[in-house]
């Protein structure tokens, strides 16, 4: 799967298919779809059309390549049920900030579901698939390899999850910018793609300051106010064995399980103790 879908959501329209599906189905599918065995593929009104090659088995009379031809219809949401979805996307800053920066929410199926509704399919008679191949069941394996290159599909374009079911990007985005958090981010992000302006200079302006009226030159040289006759000097911490401790507890020629700057603290204060005498 990790090779078809690398996003949250190609993964979550993978592991939908997977609950409606055979394991085994699939399983000969992502054969199909690694084996460029799908020679045309393309997604227009949310309608997914492909053309799968077939196998040549001559115990079936097959002997040369089909060419099956393979769609998924994924079942649209009505419009009054998106002018629902919408408004509630619309009403949470946290959604439609992200939506309206291309980036799709990975909570936003809870949101659907607060209304009964869900954008991955659930059901089987969320989508309907056809393929003109002689196996009976449904899924195929070429209908099984269509559902991996749609998710690699949904990798390049999320927005293609409201497309399948029936709102393109552009629809979405205006009615988005409609409510009074889109207008408010839209206004925003507008103003952050405007292009630079160009200005005189982009340094700080210069300004003259008149200096201090000062009454003598000892007062010039010295100050205003006096210093302190002595300034004292800075506590010193020493810190002993810094290259020692740099190396860590346990560095990587330190074989033995104690710790070394623990060993190396007893060696100091050995060598140390002996020279003191």
């Amino acid at each position: 799967m990790s090779q078809f879908s690398r996003t949250w959501w190609g993964q979550k329209f993978i592991a939908a298919m997977e609950e409606l599906t055979d394991s085994g189905r699939l399983s000969r599918g992502r054969s199909y779809a690694r084996g460029n065995k799908v020679k045309s593929f393309s997604i227009k009104d949310g309608i997914v059309s492909a053309q799968v090659r077939g196998s040549v088995n001559p115990y079936f009379g097959v002997y040369e390549e089909p060419l099956y031809i393979t769609t998924l219809e994924f079942q649209p949401i009505s419009a009054a049920k998106w002018s629902a979805a919408i408004a509630l996307l619309a009403s949470k800053a946290s959604l439609i900030s992200r939506l309206l920066l291309n980036e799709i929410p990975d909570n936003i199926e809870d949101t659907f579901q607060q209304l009964n509704l869900t954008l991955l399919p659930s059901r089987r008679k969320d989508f309907q698939s056809t393929c003109s191949c002689p196996d009976w069941s449904n899924p195929c394996k070429h209908i099984a390899g269509v559902y991996y290159l749609v998710a690699a599909e949904l990798d390049q374009n999320p927005f293609l999850l409201f497309e399948l079911r029936g709102l393109s990007k552009d629809n979405l985005m205006q009615e988005l910018a409609k409510s009074p958090l889109g207008q408010a981010l839209s206004a925003e992000l507008q103003l952050q793609q405007q292009a630079p302006k160009s200005v005189e200079s982009y340094y700080a302006p210069l300004k003259t300051i008149s200096p201090e009226t000062c009454e003598s030159l000892r007062q010039f040289w010295h100050g205003a106010k006096r210093l302190p006759p002595m300034m004292e000097p800075l506590p010193q911490i020493p810190v002993a064995g810094i290259p020692v401790k740099k190396q860590g507890d346990l560095p990587a020629f330190w074989h033995r399980d104690n710790s070394f700057i623990e060993a190396m603290a007893t060696l100091y204060q050995q060598v140390k103790a002996k020279g003191q005498l």
